[in-house]
């Protein structure tokens, strides 16, 4: 169990929680909600003495697994071992035990050996390699990467063997922050049923609405400067909250209107001979005073992409036999794929498989080694890169405000103001510079760009990698809405699941082209394996 006695947490001027109680218990899985800059990551942070709370105590068991994000503390570590640090007791020993096998041997020494075994017994440190595997091969690393130093294999690789560390060595609670971050689908899956099975307490924040529908009991809620437990998953909670709000809201009317009647009859009577009953109803005013509802830090940008100011033709791009390789690996060989106006498409596929280079290539932003590639009459693309500093440079000083401004000639600045609430961008923050801009700010202002040049082409790799749930669902809803034509590549399945008619699965065996939702595909996939 992990337990908060009266947490607060304010930083400068703001407080993201305050006096919060609460407790998560074993066997239950939460999920950790609340928009991009409500306290998620900070509140995990506190749990494990990474960053200290402004007031208050957390109680946690003996053995906590917590998911690191800082990579570069591990370069220099194998695979395996950086894994095996995921049980510090373990990890402590196995290095002691090392130092004192390289120095004269004592009956001092010999003892410590002796009870160093023992401990390494306790710990299952016999099979830590191969539980180490295990994990790893869920996750999608091959073999061949598992004696390799952390700085020779890729990045995305990298926080997967964070992930592995973070569940090594059967800890009594797990704090993970993003973990579907850098995986695919079917390591999402493999991480899914893990979970399932984990007996201990699970807190974990992702921006995964799928991921969290399947894998919680529980929602603890940052809201209102305090955590609300909820039962049941995330949509659960929303309909419960929902609920809650509007109960309260309906409440607060019937009683507004209520006031509102009594004080008429105070004012019509309060000179006259019914003083009692005037008083009488001065009472009931005082005690009918409408709750004090505190604003919810739920906010949802508005994402509705406007008709194309262009009319496409009926073949938006044509790719014929194109082929692609990097340094000798070839990603495509021969793919040939027509995209027709009004296709709304999904990419999925393993990472490194070369959706973002069928992306750069569909979008005119890298050219393949052979084949040819046509585009329709008429094609105005609206490209959403990855890597966001590819369109946004984020070492401007340029204000939000002017890098959208430029994205049009003789846009007016209402328009572009109109934009930027629609994205969250209130008040001064429309004036911040892109350099201070956070992940989630920087990918809305890429998205408020179409809405500025509403072009009929979208090309979307990872849009959701720094959006919250809100956003991720208003995004969703764009998509559906949208009267041009749209590629995304993601592994959120609630997002291509909110819109997608077409799948490209690029898979170890090729790519396939399905007509039809996420759902069916993967439907009529397991059916052909039977």
């Amino acid at each position: 169990m992990i337990t908060l006695t009266d947490i607060t947490k304010s930083i400068g001027g703001r407080t993201l929680f305050e006096n919060v109680t609460v407790s998560f218990n074993e066997g239950c899985r939460y999920g950790l909600t609340g928009p991009n800059g409500s306290g998620k990551t900070t509140l995990l942070k506190i749990i494990m003495g990474v960053e200290p709370a402004t007031s208050g105590t957390v109680s946690l068991p003996k053995k906590v697994g917590f998911l690191k994000q800082k990579i570069e503390e591990f370069r220099h570590l194998t695979v395996i071992d950086t894994i095996v640090m995921g049980n510090q007791r373990l990890w402590d020993v196995l290095q002691e035990q090392a130092r004192l096998y390289d120095v004269e041997m004592t009956d001092a020494i010999g003892m410590r050996l002796g009870e160093i075994e023992e401990i390494i017994a306790e710990e299952d440190g016999y099979s830590a390699e191969s539980d180490a595997e295990v994990l790893l091969t869920g996750m999608g690393l091959s073999a061949e990467l598992h004696r390799k130093k952390m700085a020779e294999i890729p990045t995305d690789r990298q926080f997967r063997v964070l992930l592995c560390q973070a569940l090594f060595g059967h800890p009594d609670a797990l704090l993970l922050d993003e973990p579907t971050n850098h995986l695919d689908l079917e390591s999402i899956t493999w991480l899914e049923a893990f979970l399932h099975n984990y007996s201990g307490t699970l807190v974990v924040v992702s921006h995964d609405r799928h991921f969290l529908n399947a894998v919680t009991t529980h929602i603890a809620d940052i809201d209102y400067d305090t955590i609300i437990m909820y039962p049941g998953n995330y949509d659960s909670m929303l309909i419960t909250k929902t609920a809650v709000r509007s109960r309260a809201e309906d409440e607060n009317k019937v009683k507004e209107k209520k006031i509102s009647q009594l004080k008429d009859f105070v004012a019509r009577f309060g000179a006259g001979t019914r003083a009692s009953q005037v008083q009488s109803r001065i009472r009931e005013i005082q005690r009918m005073q409408p709750m004090d509802l505190k604003k919810s830090n739920i906010q949802r940008p508005y994402i509705r992409f406007p008709w194309p100011a262009k009319q496409s033709g009926q073949v938006i791009v044509k790719l014929d036999s194109i082929g692609k390789s990097y340094d000798g690996q070839s990603i495509f060989k021969n793919f040939s794929l027509e995209i027709h106006r009004g296709d709304k498409i999904a990419v999925i596929g393993n990472n490194g498989r070369g959706k973002t280079t069928l992306l750069k290539i569909l979008a005119g932003k890298l050219v393949p080694d052979s084949g040819t590639i046509t585009y329709g009459h008429q094609i105005d693309t609206g490209y959403f890169p990855q890597n966001h500093s590819e369109v946004v440079d984020k070492k401007s000083t340029i204000s939000a405000f002017d890098w959208l401004k430029q994205k049009k000639e003789s846009v007016y600045d209402q328009d572009v103001r109109s934009v930027l609430g629609k994205m969250l961008f209130s008040g001064d923050d429309a004036f911040k510079e892109v350099r201070a801009l956070s992940g989630g700010e920087t990918a809305r202002l890429i998205l408020g760009s179409f809405l500025i040049t509403a072009p009929n082409f979208l090309v979307f790799d990872e849009p959701n990698n720094h959006l919250d749930l809100e956003a991720v669902s208003a995004l969703a809803w764009g998509l559906d809405d949208f009267k041009g034509t749209s590629i995304v590549a993601s592994h959120d399945r609630d997002l291509i699941g909110g819109f997608a008619t077409k799948i490209i699965a690029i898979e170890s065996d090729g790519i396939h082209v399905f007509d039809g939702e996420l759902e069916e595909y993967f439907l009529r996939k397991d059916l052909s394996k039977k």
